[in-house]
């Protein structure tokens, strides 16, 4: 852990519903690995008068990951796909060329007090798939390997690390890892991991060489040997990277690729509502006033 190159505090980003924890990307650093954007959602209560509804908006040029600590979330895309992710599985879909979807608290919740807490990930398409055919996975938790290091938990949530590879149907070389610990316990790497690496802190702590880094930030490796760190009592940690594209991405909206143009033409696809309808969903998000297209 000596090897930190930077360390990304969470900022509060309104989405429409409520606050999340904007982690990536970062001025200081657009990507790790082809992960391209991680938010931090919650701990929220809402009462029986409060829902998440995100409507029907686009993506193109990646792949989302939704994973819940607590809550519950139904996803409708425009594949017809109509699924309700619950705490611990893993919803995976792949953009692509184009794809739209809604997450709505599910009718059953909608009508009582609830909590909502989880991650929401992008994960960037390499350059041959950025115009693929959409997709989408729906993983369930006791389908992700889970191990144990003495007294830390281990589960590979998405990618391949440690000899062990998780279902997620991942379209490039990465690793997403949970690990948690109930008592101090020191954690070491080696050379398990490869590319590029982050580390962020959900809960708790972990300390190297005397300094403790508290929670709800990413401690970004110069190189993927993260090598060893102790890790509190209580404390969860999730471990992500991989192989860096060799191309430039530029993310827009809810728009990622490797070009300006493709993303100029998405735009005037979702003003001029070209992509596929949800089954079941009227309205839509509008594209939002215009701004600069972030480069990586």
């Amino acid at each position: 852990m000596s090897n930190i190159s930077i360390i990304i505090e969470e900022r509060p980003t309104d989405i429409g519903n409520f606050l999340v924890g904007r982690l990536l990307p970062f001025r200081g650093r657009r990507m790790v690995g082809p992960f391209i954007f991680i938010d931090h959602m919650g701990p929220v209560s809402m009462n029986d008068h409060q829902n998440l509804d995100i409507g029907p908006h686009p993506h193109i040029g990646l792949s989302t990951l939704t994973y819940l600590f607590e809550g519950n979330i139904l996803h409708r895309d425009s594949l017809g796909t109509v699924v309700e992710i619950q705490a611990g599985a893993v919803n995976w879909m792949t953009a692509g060329k184009g794809i739209v979807h809604s997450e709505r608290t599910p009718e059953a919740f909608r009508h009582s007090d609830k909590h909502m807490h989880g991650l929401q990930i992008w994960v960037a398409l390499p350059k041959e798939l950025e115009k693929m055919d959409p997709e989408f996975f729906h993983i369930n938790k006791e389908d992700l390997p889970e191990w144990k290091i003495g007294n830390i938990s281990c589960k590979l949530i998405a990618g391949e690390a440690f000899g062990r590879k998780s279902p997620v149907p991942v379209y490039s070389k990465l690793f997403f890892i949970e690990i948690k610990s109930k008592t101090w316990e020191t954690v070491t790497l080696g050379n398990e991991l490869f590319g590029e690496a982050g580390l962020y802190i959900l809960e708790g702590g972990i300390e190297n060489e005397g300094i403790t880094y508290e929670p709800r930030r990413i401690l970004v490796a110069k190189e993927s040997k993260l090598c060893e760190f102790v890790i509190h009592p209580n404390t969860t940690i999730y471990i992500f990277g991989g192989e860096p594209f060799p191309e430039e991405r530029f993310i827009d909206w809810n728009f990622v690729a490797t070009s300006k143009e493709i993303i100029e033409t998405a735009k005037n696809n979702w003003r001029e509502q070209k992509f596929e309808k949800i089954p079941g969903e009227t309205g839509f998000i509008p594209l939002p006033p215009p701004r600069r297209i972030v480069g990586s």
